[in-house]
């Protein structure tokens, strides 16, 4: 691998329109691969990722989709690699994989498929796409168990394997898909046909980037393209180190803790991480942090690497370009046998919710290395995971799996933003029509949770509700989140935000608290579950807020006006809402 801290500057303008034209290609890609699926996850959430890597396994563009899914394109890539060298691999063939031990992969629900492109007999590139299937096996629907122990109770594990072939016909060029290993991973699913259709577009797509790719080397020639790669992975390195050269030296330490490690029985576990700088070096070791979770709740090496990458470019450069170039400058630490480290055979499958706690651990610790005016409250930090499943009223089974937002911590100058997407994840909502027309449940409330947001001088983001009930008897429902017993802390003066709540038969006399990590609880018909996400923190002192921004919150309706009394004063709300009638 190049030295591309010596490597000689190119032209920053160039790097940046080469860039963006790598990055269209990914981004076509994504676009498709939305269009074609047939799952609501992938079709309408949008959870899935695609990239472009160069035949050397390093990565030169992800679209602007899952940052935590760049772990499953950079194991999966690094993994096909050993499985099969280049020099072995033949035109029209595509490898398929996703276990977190085989595969470097991060859950088992993501499967990734991996496209040699060939030019001039050779391998040059590699067009790579994961999508979060709804089910991949395991002994409850949706293959996200929240009682599971070990991998082998998470389903179906797939290590590499070639799903086409190429080489075949009468010239040797054609490609054939296995169908007997599509078959084999589709009917251990629970959704058989979705998991053909989904994985025949995810091949399709990855044809479609090869095709995208080699317009670009047809335009520029291949050893334009190459010296372009190199030179921007190099750009990028520089630039990086730029940005933490000019933090000051120093150690900085950053913690978040969780509610348990996934199963009862447990107590609130610590993520812990010391950032350190010297000159142009970066190092984030989390020494400290709690042991290998007994739930699945861990977090393979991969996936602990891509919320670090995230994190350093959302910190310190924002429109970086994704690339090796971001990777190859910043050093992580992990103690092995902990929760961000896990030996095998560790569950994994709701790794995301502690990715998102170990970002805000990296946050907190960067607080401390800038200016107040650049410091952020926290955020939710969390996963919310809502997966119903069943049987259709016409008799085929179904799996509804969703994500969803929370309050994103105040900065200062800014509210947060109210029922978003935070740190690793940044799927889309289902649709409340789309939920309903795919499956047999009923949407009764999606809305904002008043009070919900950390009071400060800029209030934190709300976090939401939803609630849905099931039509037909029999469905199992397994929920699991974060912020149940711990908020997001506020800063600067700033009030945590809002915890998160889950209800059965919310409203009803039947109504009960269930457990933060529910799986498999069965509903009848009409029984409902309520889903309530953590709010943001707020930033500064509750007193120094704007009378008219308190004012439109109280009129919103985001905040009550007994929370406001409580958290801003009697006096000063008002005075909020008598300036708000006089104006």
């Amino acid at each position: 691998m190049p030295d591309t801290h010596q490597a000689p500057a190119a032209d920053p303008v160039a790097m940046e329109v080469f860039a963006n034209r790598l990055l269209s290609i990914t981004e076509e890609m994504g676009h498709i691969l939305i269009r074609a699926s047939f799952s609501t996850n992938i079709k309408e959430r949008k959870d899935c990722s695609v990239g472009m890597f160069d035949v050397r396994g390093r990565c030169i563009a992800q679209a602007a989709h899952m940052p935590l899914h760049l772990g499953s394109l950079l194991g999966a890539v690094r993994s096909v690699l050993e499985h099969t060298p280049a020099s072995a691999m033949k035109d029209g063939d595509a490898f398929v994989c996703n276990d977190v031990f085989l595969a470097r992969g991060t859950h088992q629900p993501d499967i990734t498929i991996v496209t040699p492109i060939f030019r001039d007999g050779r391998v040059v590139f590699f067009a790579v796409n994961t999508g979060h299937h709804s089910d991949v096996g395991g002994p409850y629907p949706g293959s996200m168990s929240q009682s599971a122990r070990s991998i082998f109770e998470e389903g179906l594990r797939i290590p590499v394997m070639r799903i086409a072939r190429g080489g075949v016909g009468p010239e040797g060029r054609g490609s054939e898909v296995d169908e007997d290993l599509l078959r084999l991973i589709a009917h251990n699913s629970r959704e058989p046909i979705e998991r053909t259709l989904d994985l025949r577009a995810q091949i399709a797509v990855n044809r479609r980037g090869a095709d995208l790719m080699l317009r670009l080397v047809d335009a520029d020639g291949i050893d334009k393209v190459e010296r372009a790669v190199d030179d921007l992975i190099a750009y990028t390195a520089r630039r990086l180190r730029a940005r933490i050269a000019a933090m000051p030296d120093g150690e900085w330490h950053g913690e978040r803790w969780m509610d348990s490690d996934g199963l009862p029985g447990g107590g609130r576990i610590r993520l812990a991480v010391r950032v350190a700088v010297k000159g142009d070096d970066l190092l984030l070791d989390f020494e400290g942090s709690a042991p290998q979770a007994r739930g699945a709740m861990n977090v393979a090496g991969v996936a602990l690497e891509a919320t670090c990458y995230y994190a350093v470019k959302a910190l310190l450069d924002p429109d970086l370009p994704a690339n090796s170039g971001l990777f190859e400058s910043i050093r992580l630490s992990a103690p092995e046998g902990s929760i961000l480290n896990p030996r095998f055979p560790a569950a994994t499958a709701v790794r995301a919710i502690t990715c998102n706690r170990a970002a805000g651990a990296i946050f907190d610790a960067m607080n401390r290395a800038v200016p107040p005016e650049r410091r952020m409250a926290a955020s939710h930090d969390s996963v919310p995971l809502l997966l119903v499943a069943g049987e259709r009223r016409n008799g085929g089974p179904y799996v509804y799996l969703e994500t969803l937002a929370g309050g994103i911590g105040a900065t200062c100058g800014a509210d947060g933003a109210d029922a978003a997407q935070v740190h690793t994840v940044n799927s889309s909502n289902l649709p409340a029509e789309a939920l309903e027309i795919e499956y047999p449940l009923l949407v009764d409330e999606y809305a904002l949770v008043p009070d919900s947001g950390g009071a400060g001088r800029w209030r934190g983001g709300l976090g939401l509700a939803r609630q849905v009930s099931s039509r037909v008897d029999g469905s199992l429902l397994t929920a699991r989140g974060e912020g149940y017993l711990t908020d997001a802390p506020g800063c600067e003066g700033g009030l945590p935000g809002g915890l998160a709540r889950l209800r059965h038969n919310p409203g009803t006399p039947g109504e009960k608290p269930l457990p933060t990590a529910t799986t498999a609880l069965p509903l009848a018909a009409g029984e409902a579950v309520r889903i309530q996400t953590p709010g943001g923190g707020g930033f500064g002192a509750p007193s120094q807020r704007d009378p008219h921004a308190l004012a439109a919150d109280i009129l919103d309706g985001k905040v009550s006006r007994d929370a406001a009394e409580r958290d801003y004063g009697v006096a000063h709300v008002q005075q909020a809402l008598a300036n708000w009638e006089d104006r």
